[in-house]
């Protein structure tokens, strides 16, 4: 959904429209507080079974250069709570502005059919927060993001504490991504700082799965912090360990080579 012409009173007026047409296209959910697994057995056992859906889930870039990872992690999170539901994404302009905007292809390449992601772009952070708000209370929706550039006055503990209890009431998950923001206290249930990783080149040498260096800074169970190298399965759906780095060869006739050869790329 394209804001280009529009007021954000028209904006969310139309939002409203297409939820609602959405809710009653889909079956009734109500709130719904089980967990979502994140589909590596070893994360979802240190979470206790995974993550607790239709609550408020924090994902922050580490640095500039991680928004993107930042945002293919939370697009993960949000997909494995949704359960093929729809996809809600409110994006700050300034996000697309210094990041670019969503790609289609993109979203294709990384599992998902881009039919099920209704995307918001909105002027400021505060109209992203109505967004995510109001995607939180139609309870046919399965997710929800939020990707917010900065420290805005607007994002503050009550602003999350009203996601939160908005999520809490319909069973939406919501996923907040921050770019360019340091940790902060909120009503968050989990929060996470995320960056780029390696991952493992497929065959021609071609660039691999999206890799994440995905750190647990908070859990509301007490959980302590951890870090996990992950890379996306796109035909499961799912995250997963990535695949082991190939071993060099040690020359019969030789010594073995000083020098690793073994190409890796950057992606996420």
């Amino acid at each position: 959904m394209n804001k280009d012409g529009a007021t954000p009173s028209r904006t969310l007026a139309r939002l409203r429209r297409i939820l609602a047409a959405t809710e009653a296209d889909a079956r009734p959910r109500g709130p719904a507080r089980a967990a979502f697994r994140l589909g590596l057995p070893a994360l979802d056992d240190w979470l206790g079974g995974g993550l607790m859906r239709g609550t408020l889930h924090e994902v922050y870039a580490r640095q500039g250069a991680d928004a993107a990872a930042a945002a293919g992690f939370g697009l993960g999170l949000a997909s494995r709570a949704a359960e093929g539901g729809a996809l809600v994404w409110a994006r700050q302009d300034l996000v697309e502005l210094d990041r670019g905007r969503l790609y289609g292809d993109g979203i294709a390449a990384f599992g998902l059919d881009p039919r099920r992601l209704l995307l918001a772009r909105t002027r400021d952070p505060t109209a992203a927060l109505r967004v995510a708000a109001e995607a939180a209370r139609c309870p046919a929706v399965g997710a929800a993001l939020v990707e917010i550039w900065g420290e805005p006055r607007s994002l503050d503990l009550t602003a999350s504490r009203r996601l939160a209890l908005a999520a809490a009431a319909s069973g939406v998950t919501l996923v907040l991504i921050r770019l360019q923001a340091e940790p902060a206290p909120s009503a968050a249930t989990s929060r996470w700082s995320v960056a780029a990783s390696a991952s493992t080149p497929l065959e021609a040498n071609a660039p691999g799965p999206p890799a994440f260096d995905a750190a647990l800074l908070r859990h509301r169970a007490g959980l302590h912090p951890r870090t996990w190298r992950l890379e996306w399965d796109r035909d499961r759906l799912s995250f997963a360990t990535p695949l082991p780095r190939p071993l060099v060869p040690v020359p019969a006739d030789g010594p073995a080579a000083t020098r690793d050869d073994t190409p890796w790329r950057r992606a996420g």
